[in-house]
C-alpha cells in the first residue's frame, strides 16, 4: 500500500484482538457496514459486542464480511416501464388499434359476404325510366303528360339553375367533393341528431339514387351495405352531373309526380325550366317527406320546409340574403288537389288511341293532337255555366261535349262536369239513346230511296205491330212534307219511313256515316232507341257538313320519339264519299229548318247558317243537341250518370242553349260561310235520254222536268250561268208493312219550284201544317243573309265558278288568326302565303265547287209510270 503499487494478491482486512494496532490498517465495525439499498434500515452493531479474542472467531466473521459487501445500484422494474397518466393513454391507444384491426376484419368479412350475394358488377345497369307520353295541342302547347312518372325527363342544363342548387343545399352540400359516401356528412348528421338540429341526413345524393334505382325501402344492415357498394359503382360509372340529372328526373316528389318536370307541372302548372327560387325551394323540400309535405295536401307544411331550404341555400352562398328574403315573402304555392281541366279527358282518349296505333309505349314519346285549347276552354266554360245556372233547377248533374271539324278531327271534348271529381269520359265511353237526334239517318236513307223533302205523308195514328208511336205533343197534323216532319220531329212520319225504306237500309246508312255501335233492326230505331256514343254521333253529322265525305273521329296527328323519329302520322286527306251531294244538299236544307222554325230554334246563331237536330229520350233521362255550321260540328249531352230523369229537359232546351253559347264563342273571328246545299247547290247531273223519256214524250231540254232542283238563293244575274239543278226519281207510295188494315191515304207531291202562296187554296196544306214546303230554301236570321258573291272587275261571280280544288279546303283546319286576304279578292286558286284576309277563313269553307253527280238511271217503275 505504502509503495503505491497495487498488490498482486487480494488483501482482506483483518481484525486483531489488540485494538491499539499500529499497523495502519483500516478496521470497520459491523455496525458501520452498508449492505445494498435495502428499504429497511440496517442496525448498527457496536464494536464492543464483537468478540475477536481468538483466530477462530476471525474465521467465523469472514463470511459476514462478504455479505456486508456493497452491491451495485439498480432501478426498480416499475420505474423502467413508466407509469401515471401517459402510460394509461399509451395503453388505450394500443388496445384501440388492436380492436380496430379486428373490427375492420369483421366488417370486411360481412361486406364480402353481402357483396357475394349481389349479382356480378359487370351485369349492373341503370334500369330504364318508365316511359312518358307528352301530349301537345294543335299549337304545340302542353296538354298533359301520361305515364308512371307523370312528366318527361329533361337535361340538367335545361332545368332552372335554382333546382339543383336547392337540392344540393338541403340534401348533400358536399356532393361534388365526396366519392359516393361522405364520412364528414355522416359525422355532421350524427352530431345534428344529438343536438336535435336534424336538417340534413347522412346519405349522399348518390346513395339516395342507388336506393331509389336498385333497392327496397327496408332499413336493414344488408341494404345499407349494398347501398354503399352501389354508390361506389355509380360514382365510378357516371359523372357527377349525370348522377345529379338522374336524381332530379327520378326521385318522387309526391302526388304521383316523379321527377322535377312532373312535379313542376303538377304543383305550379309550368315546366321545370321556368320555376323561380321559391318554387325550387318548395320542390327541394319535398324530398324529405314527399307525401306529407306535398303542397296539394298541406300547403303550410310545404312553405315551412321551403323556408328551411332557402336558409340552407343562403348558408352555402347560392343566393344572397336579399334574394332569400324576397323568396320567403312570396305567398305559398296553391296546388290543385288533383289534375283538373277538361283537357285531361282528351289526354285519356289520346292514350287509348296511341295504344291502338303503335302498341305498348316503351320509350318517351311526343304526341301531337288536333285539340284546340282555346275551344277546349270555351267548351268547358259553356257547360259549366249551363250547369251552374240551370242544373240544380232541372235536376241535371252532368254534361258532355264533342266538337269536330270537316275531317273528323276533334277540336274540343269535355267528358264531364269536373275531371277532378270523375275521370269517366261521358263523351267517348258512355253510350246512350240519341232519341230524335238519330232521325237524320232515317231521312238520309229515305232520300237515297227516292223520297224528296217536299214528299207529302200523313201524320196520323200509326200502329206497327204492338207499337203505336206518338208525337211529343200528342197531336197530329195530317198531310205534311218530309221537311216539315223533320223540322218538328214528328215521330209518326219517321216510323213510317223506317218501315217503308227498311230498318236494314237505315242501319246501313248510319254505319256508313260513322256509327260503329250495334244497332237493333226494328221500327223503333226511327226514334233512336239503339245506344251510341256522343263522339260517333257527332262525327257522323260531320258528313252532312262537308258535303257527304266520311269524317273519322281522331285526336292524334303525329307521334315521334325524343330523337324526332316519326312513329305515326295521320292522313285523312282523301276520305271516302258516304252520301251523294244531292242527298246532302236536301238533308241540310231540312236540318236548317229545324234551326229556324223547328225544335232547334234556341240554337240559332247570328250571321251564321246552321243546321242540327235535337233528341230527347224517354222520361227525359237524356237530352242531346247536335248541330253544325260550314266549319264545325258540335254535339252536347245533358243528363245524370244514374239515369235519373230530368225535369222536362229536351234536346231543344238546355243543350241547344249551351250549343249556341259555345258555338258563338268558338266561331268568333271567323268569316261566315254558307252551308253546303243551302247557300251553295251541288252540280246538276247531265240529262240523258232514256226509254221512259221517249215513252212519256219528255225529252231533255223540252218542257223541263218537274223534279228540277230548286234554285240557289240570291241568284246571280242572268248573264252569269247558274249550275244545273238536280232531279230525283219519283218516290214510291208508302207501304204499310206490318200495319193493320187502314184506309190508305194517297201520297201526293207538290212542285218544288212553286211557292206555296201561289198555289190554289185547294192545293195548300191544312191549317196545322207548316206551309213552307221547299226543303232547300234557305232560312236566315234577320239581317244575316250572307253575300255569296265576289267582285271581279265589276262582274258578279257565283261561288260555284271558283275553280275546282277538290274537298281538301274544307278538311284543312285553320285557326282564327291565320293568313288573311282582302275582302274584295277573288280566290282563283290557293291564296299566296303573304295574302291578307279580312277575317279568318273557316276550315270547312264548303261550296267552292261541286262534283258532277251521276246521271239518273231509268227503272221499270219509271217506264210503267211514264216518267
Amino acid at each position: 500500500m505504502a509503495s503505491g503499487k497495487r498488490p498482486r494478491e487480494r488483501v482482506e482486512p483483518s481484525f486483531g484482538a489488540d485494538q491499539d494496532n499500529d499497523s495502519g490498517e483500516l478496521r470497520l465495525g459491523a455496525g458501520e457496514r452498508i449492505v445494498g439499498h435495502s428499504s429497511r434500515k440496517s442496525k448498527r452493531v457496536p464494536v464492543e459486542d464483537i468478540d475477536d479474542d481468538d483466530d477462530g472467531e476471525e474465521e467465523d466473521l469472514e463470511p459476514r464480511t462478504r455479505r456486508a459487501k456493497p452491491a451495485r445500484t439498480k432501478r426498480p422494474a416499475r420505474a423502467s416501464r413508466g407509469g401515471g397518466f401517459f402510460g394509461a393513454i399509451r395503453s388505450l391507444l394500443y388496445w384501440c388499434i388492436v380492436l380496430g384491426i379486428w373490427a375492420g376484419i369483421a366488417v370486411g368479412g360481412v361486406v364480402i359476404y353481402f357483396a357475394a350475394q349481389m349479382p356480378s358488377a359487370s351485369t349492373w345497369s341503370i334500369p330504364d325510366r318508365p316511359p312518358n307520353v307528352k301530349i301537345t295541342a294543335l299549337d304545340g302547347t302542353l296538354v298533359a303528360n301520361r305515364g308512371t312518372t307523370g312528366g318527361e325527363a329533361i337535361a340538367l342544363e335545361e332545368m332552372s339553375p335554382y333546382l339543383p342548387q336547392a337540392v344540393m343545399a338541403i340534401e348533400d352540400r358536399r356532393f361534388y367533393y365526396h366519392f359516393g359516401v361522405d364520412p364528414l356528412g355522416l359525422a355532421r348528421a350524427f352530431v345534428n341528431n344529438l343536438t336535435g338540429r336534424s336538417i340534413q341526413g347522412g346519405s349522399t345524393l348518390t346513395q339516395q339514387l342507388a336506393k331509389n334505382l336498385f333497392l327496397s325501402p327496408e332499413r336493414t344492415f344488408e341494404r345499407k351495405v349494398q347501398e354503399v357498394l352501389l354508390s361506389f359503382w355509380l360514382e365510378h360509372k357516371f359523372t357527377k352531373d349525370q348522377i345529379l340529372a338522374m336524381y332530379l328526373n327520378r326521385m318522387y316528389f309526391g302526388s304521383n309526380a316523379y321527377g322535377v318536370e312532373a312535379a313542376s307541372q303538377r304543383y305550379f302548372n309550368k315546366s321545370a325550366r321556368d320555376v323561380n327560387l321559391a318554387e325550387a325551394a318548395t320542390l327541394a323540400g319535398l324530398l324529405k317527406a314527399p307525401s306529407r309535405l306535398s303542397p296539394a295536401r298541406d300547403p303550410k307544411a310545404a312553405e315551412e320546409r321551403a323556408q328551411v331550404v332557402l336558409g340552407a341555400m343562403r348558408e352555402e352562398g347560392y343566393v344572397t340574403a336579399e334574394e332569400a328574403k324576397t323568396a320567403m315573402s312570396q305567398p305559398p304555392a296553391k296546388a290543385r288537389s288533383y289534375w283538373s281541366g277538361a283537357e285531361h279527358y282528351a289526354a285519356d282518349m289520346v292514350i287509348d288511341e296511341v295504344k291502338a296505333l303503335i302498341g305498348d309505349v316503351k320509350t318517351d314519346i311526343n304526341v301531337q293532337t288536333t285539340l284546340d285549347m282555346r275551344l277546349e276552354k270555351q267548351a268547358e266554360a259553356a257547360l259549366t255555366a249551363a250547369l251552374d245556372k240551370e242544373g240544380r233547377k232541372v235536376n241535371a248533374s252532368q254534361a258532355a261535349l264533342v266538337s269536330v271539324d270537316a275531317t273528323g278531327a276533334i277540336r274540343a271534348v269535355v267528358g264531364g262536369r269536373d275531371y277532378t271529381d270523375s275521370q269517366f269520359n261521358r263523351a267517348a265511353k258512355a253510350k246512350r239513346q240519341p232519341g230524335s237526334a238519330f232521325k237524320p239517318f232515317v231521312y238520309a236513307a229515305a232520300l237515297e230511296a227516292g223520297y224528296r223533302p217536299d214528299t207529302l205523308m200523313n201524320d196520323g195514328p200509326v200502329r206497327i205491330g204492338n207499337w203505336t208511336p206518338e208525337n211529343y205533343d200528342q197531336k197530329y197534323r195530317g198531310q205534311v212534307t218530309l221537311s216539315t216532319a223533320l223540322a218538328h220531329s214528328l215521330n209518326t212520319i219517321a216510323a213510317q219511313l223506317v218501315m217503308q225504306v227498311g230498318p236494314k237500309n237505315v242501319i246501313s246508312v248510319a254505319h256508313r256515316l260513322g256509327i260503329d255501335s250495334d244497332l237493333q233492326e226494328n221500327a223503333s230505331i226511327a226514334l233512336g232507341t239503339s245506344e251510341v256514343s256522343l263522339v260517333e254521333l257527332t262525327s257522323s253529322y260531320a258528313a252532312f257538313m262537308n258535303g257527304g265525305m266520311k269524317a273519322t273521329p281522331h285526336l292524334v296527328t303525329r307521334i315521334t320519339d325524343t330523337s324526332g323519329k316519326v312513329l305515326y302520322e295521320a292522313d285523312y286527306s282523301n276520305p271516302p264519299r258516304v252520301l251523294s251531294e244531292q242527298v246532302v244538299a236536301n238533308l241540310n236544307g231540312m236540318l236548317n229548318r229545324v234551326m229556324t222554325e223547328g225544335t232547334g230554334r234556341a240554337a240559332q246563331l247570328s250571321k251564321w247558317q246552321a243546321a242540327g237536330k235535337s233528341g230527347t229520350t224517354q222520361s227525359f233521362r237524356d237530352a242531346i243537341f247536335v248541330g253544325f255550321t260550314s266549319t264545325m260540328t258540335t254535339g252536347i249531352w245533358f243528363g245524370n250518370d244514374d239515369g235519373t230523369p230530368m225535369k222536362k229537359v229536351t234536346g231543344g232546351g238546355l243543350p241547344a242553349r249551351a250549343w249556341k253559347t259555345y258555338m258563338t264563342a268558338a266561331l268568333e273571328g271567323y268569316k261566315p260561310t254558307p252551308l253546303f246545299g243551302v247557300g251553295i247547290q251541288p252540280a246538276k247531273p247531265e240529262p240523258q235520254t232514256t226509254l221512259s223519256d221517249i215513252i212519256s214524250g219528255v225529252l231533255p231540254g223540252v218542257g223541263g222536268s218537274r223534279d228540277d232542283f230548286p234554285p240557289a238563293p240570291d241568284a246571280p244575274p242572268e248573264d252569269v250561268p247558274v249550275q244545273g239543278q238536280a232531279s230525283y226519281p219519283a218516290a214510291p207510295p208508302p207501304v204499310q208493312q206490318g200495319y193493320p188494315a187502314q184506309p190508305q191515304q194517297p201520297v201526293t207531291r207538290e212542285p218544288a219550284m212553286r211557292d206555296p202562296a201561289q198555289r190554289a187554296p185547294s192545293q195548300r196544306d191544312p191549317a196545322p201544317v207548316d206551309r213552307r214546303q221547299q226543303a232547300v230554301q234557305p232560312n236566315y236570321p234577320p239581317g244575316a243573309v250572307p253575300d255569296y258573291r265576289a267582285r271581279d272587275g265589276g262582274q258578279m261571280v257565283p261561288p260555284a265558278d271558283v275553280p275546282n280544288r277538290g274537298y281538301q279546303d274544307y278538311r284543312q283546319y285553320r285557326g282564327p288568326y291565320d293568313d288573311r286576304v282582302p275582302p274584295d279578292a277573288v280566290l282563283e286558286g290557293r291564296a299566296p302565303p303573304d295574302a291578307v284576309l279580312e277575317g279568318p277563313v273557316p276550315p270547312g269553307d264548303v261550296g267552292g265547287s261541286s262534283r258532277r253527280g251521276q246521271p239518273r238511271e231509268s227503272t221499270l217503275f219509271d217506264i210503267i209510270m211514264g216518267q
